[in-house]
């Protein structure tokens, strides 16, 4: 009998399998729907992106250091070789826990034998006035490609006034944390290019990078000594570094501070942190948990449910007494391929395992040149042997051989020299997210 080159007897049987729905293509998703990748489950991966984006290097993508698509990979190809794995291009508005079904913004159905919620997190602003509306966050490619359009218009109406001595332009970051100084370091890093390379008639003492933060020092989840090269990186670079400064008000094109000062600015980046409220996993249940996360057990199932879970960002992660994990990549790739473990033993009527995380280091680059490094069993790491350890890293984590030769490529090309680079203001950035 004839088969159709695109029905194989795995595939006609998909059907008779347990149907696993994964929300959310970051991290998590990614990692919970490859541990389930050609197992006896029909799996359904939902997100509104049809793009995994490898967030700890957006920063790049909005200093014009990486095209957007050097981050971003589409997921369909991902799973290309998994036949129990379809994806599916949409937005979810809510989970009926009851019926075991997810409704879509469109109002179709999807309904699941188990859920795995992995929505991840957003920019929180702490209810600070206008922050949500004139800040600029950074947690999704439209956010890297809209403040790249902001930057670079703003360098280039800044040309155009440089007849006008004393003219000044200001760009404050908010957050002295990994993505504030990433941020700061680059686009200091942007602007001196910009003035070198691109024949731009700035006078650079006129142009501010601040960075500012509550906190007394950066780099707090760092050691002291971390914390002091990153600062002293940062200021070699320009940056101007403000410690103990509350932000009170955002306004369009000015910041407001505590101490009464109104500082005029071209752009203020939000790097002070993220928050589960305001996505999916903070409607999970009446009570959520700390940061609008979803309350799980040490399985990684949600509280009082038999058959949702919930991974990464958008859970609380026991860690240890009453702490959690933190919302970091490793602990989402961690618990994304735990869940799917333990979803085979549930499926398999076998006992389930908890959770333990391993703390695998976090870093912190600072420019071309130098990194920091806190790792388990080597300590701190800092200078150019910190900044080969993050490039090495984040390139074994980068998805797709062709991505991880261009950013390889552009690396090592940044290294000696600084090409023109994607310097583009692209009119469509501006598309919401």
């Amino acid at each position: 009998m004839a088969m159709s080159l695109h029905t194989t007897p795995r595939s006609r049987d998909l059907f008779d399998f347990p149907h696993v729905v994964v929300i959310g293509g970051g991290f998590a998703g990614i990692a919970t729907a490859r541990g389930l990748a050609n197992r006896d489950v029909r799996v359904t991966l939902v997100d509104k992106h049809n793009f995994h984006t490898f967030l700890p290097l957006l920063y790049q993508v909005a200093t014009a250091g990486l095209e957007p698509a050097d981050v971003a990979y589409p997921i369909r190809t991902i799973f290309g070789h998994a036949d129990n794995i379809r994806f599916r291009h949409a937005k979810v508005a809510q989970v009926e826990h009851a019926r075991s079904v997810v409704v879509l913004e469109d109002r179709t159905e999807i309904a699941f034998d188990h859920l795995v919620v992995a929505t991840g997190a957003t920019a929180a602003f702490f209810g600070i006035p206008g922050a949500s509306k004139y800040a600029m966050p950074l947690y999704s490619l439209a956010d890297a490609r809209r403040l790249r359009n902001r930057l670079l218009v703003s360098l280039e109406e800044a040309d155009l006034r440089s007849e006008h001595p004393g003219a000044s332009l200001n760009f404050v970051v908010v957050g002295g944390g990994p993505t504030g100084v990433e941020t700061a370091g680059a686009l200091s890093e942007l602007i001196r290019i910009a003035i070198k390379r691109d024949g731009m008639r700035l006078d650079g003492s006129h142009v501010r990078v601040l960075l500012v933060d509550l906190a007394p020092r950066l780099l707090t989840a760092f050691p002291d000594s971390a914390s002091r090269y990153a600062k002293k990186e940062l200021e070699s670079l320009g940056v101007e570094i403000q410690f103990g400064r509350s932000v009170v008000e955002v306004e369009e094109g000015a910041i407001r501070f505590d101490d009464g000062e109104r500082l005029e600015t071209a752009a203020v980046i939000w790097a002070a942190g993220v928050t589960s409220s305001g996505t999916l996993a903070h409607d999970l249940q009446a009570t959520p948990g700390p940061g609008g996360r979803a309350r799980v057990t040490s399985d990684l199932r949600l509280l009082e449910s038999a058959n949702v879970w919930a991974v990464g960002d958008a859970a609380a992660v026991p860690l240890s007494g009453t702490e959690y994990c933190p919302q970091l990549a490793p602990v989402a790739i961690q618990s994304g391929r735990h869940c799917a473990t333990q979803i085979m033993h549930v499926l398999h009527d076998e006992p389930t395992t908890p959770f333990h995380y391993r703390n695998k280091g976090i870093m912190a680059t600072i420019g071309r040149h130098a990194a920091v490094a806190k790792l388990p069993h080597a300590g701190v790491i800092k200078g150019t042997a910190g900044w080969l350890a993050w490039l090495g890293l984040h390139l074994w984590y980068l998805i797709g051989f062709r991505n991880k030769l261009r950013v390889m490529i552009n690396w090592t090309w940044r290294y000696f020299d600084w090409p023109s680079g994607p310097r583009l203001i692209v009119a469509d950035a501006e598309t919401a997210d």
